[in-house]
């Protein structure tokens, strides 16, 4: 028997695809002949990544601006992208991580938009496109979430918090589903992105430290002994999107050159 991988024939949304992570998973199931349609809050970068989906064997590609964290224009887009595109195979929810910070210095409005973004995004997307994956007879749902599901970050209080909840979201949905719908969470560990850039600087102004001191400290509890490329994620979840995925379902799969501890 010969599993298949590739996309053909198949939609693929992907969230957050403007840069990082949800870029080169767009690029990687373009690769693999999906249709594609991307929700960012960036046109400009929206236009330029349809230019290369195409270039690199999609079927088809078309980005469709709007913010998740408000839910008017996220109902105006999901209602615009499924009548110009057709009904969705495969949801890819991706966004950008909350700031750091102690969760002790957090105020309860601090975890109002991550949750916004993460988890209320990604359920009423689940919501509106799974009856049509059900009709379809074929769905897969991948969260791009983080290691710290499995082992929380120091400084990432808020984020911490919010991905959990994602986790424990999924894997409740992952018994509800249909048969034919999958969901799975990815879990990037130290991931060269804008993201990790960002948050780089932020710790090393925390701990007056220079930014290499801190890549290096994260790196030496790495046995990879680098950072991940955003590419290695987004090969597995094209592979989690194939029919050669079908029979994983409900995980959490960390892709963090071997950092957690957990068996």
């Amino acid at each position: 028997m010969t599993l298949s991988q590739s996309l053909q024939g198949r939609h693929a949304l992907v969230c957050g695809a403007s840069s990082g992570i949800g870029r080169e998973i767009a690029l990687a199931m373009a690769a693999q002949g999906a249709r594609l349609s991307f929700f960012a809050r960036s046109a400009n970068k929206l236009t330029s990544l349809q230019a290369e989906c195409l270039a690199s064997g999609a079927e088809a590609a078309e980005g469709f601006p709007v913010d998740l964290e408000d839910s008017s224009a996220l109902a105006a887009a999901t209602a615009n992208m499924l009548q110009q595109a057709g009904p969705v195979h495969i949801l890819i929810n991706n966004s950008g991580g909350p700031p750091g910070g102690p969760l002790l210095q957090a105020s309860v409005d601090d975890f109002l938009a991550p949750l916004r973004r993460h988890l209320f995004a990604a359920h009423y997307l689940v919501q509106q496109l799974a009856p049509g994956m059900e009709k379809e007879g074929y769905g897969r749902i991948l969260n791009i979430i983080s290691t710290s599901v499995k082992e929380p970050i120091a400084g990432l209080g808020v984020s911490n918090t919010v991905r959990g909840a994602v986790a424990s979201w999924a894997k409740t949905l992952s018994k509800e589903l249909p048969a034919c719908v999958t969901i799975n969470n990815l879990l990037p560990g130290f991931t060269a992105t804008d993201r990790l850039d960002s948050l780089r600087e932020t710790v090393a102004g925390r701990q007056g430290i220079s930014a290499d001191q801190v890549e290096a400290n994260w790196l030496s509890t790495v046995p990879a002994g680098r950072l991940g490329d955003p590419q290695e994620l987004a090969a597995l979840a094209a592979f989690l999107a194939s029919p050669a995925g079908a029979f994983v379902r409900g995980q959490s799969i960390a892709v963090d050159g071997g950092r957690l501890n957990g068996i």
